[in-house]
């Protein structure tokens, strides 16, 4: 893909669940959830750095190898379900599934914010 894109001098839009695929093909990756961007990045900040709680969980459920060969874990999950696209809870469509939810996260949406320089996120959690 990346021959491709070079050798015709354009861009690219990947839309994937899988993660090693993005940290191996993208430069920028958009973070959506229930059809918006929740956090916006170079791939390398996101890898190292990601901000939004729906990244960290995204992040958090990749499967780990161990050198030792240990126990087997569990893997984590991002607890509740995604709400129905249709009704959308007022506010952060996350709130339900964040172990960081405030009193604003259940009345207003956040605007996607520049945290640090190209870095982008919507979460009240940084505001």
């Amino acid at each position: 893909m990346n021959r491709l894109k070079e050798g015709v001098g354009t861009s690219i839009i990947l839309i994937t669940h899988d993660l090693g695929v993005i940290a191996e093909a993208v430069q920028y990756v958009a973070v959506m959830y229930t059809g918006g961007i929740v956090e916006y990045s170079s791939v390398g900040k996101l890898f190292s750095t990601p901000l939004h709680p729906y990244t960290v969980g995204l992040m958090e459920s990749i499967p780990k190898m161990t050198a030792s060969g240990g126990k087997n874990e569990y893997l984590k999950v991002i607890p509740g379900v995604v709400p129905p696209l249709y009704n959308l809870p007022e506010g952060c469509s996350f709130q339900d599934r964040c172990s960081h939810v405030m009193k604003i996260c259940r009345v207003e949406e956040p605007l996607l914010k520049e945290r640090n320089p190209g870095h982008r996120i919507r979460c009240w959690l940084y505001d």
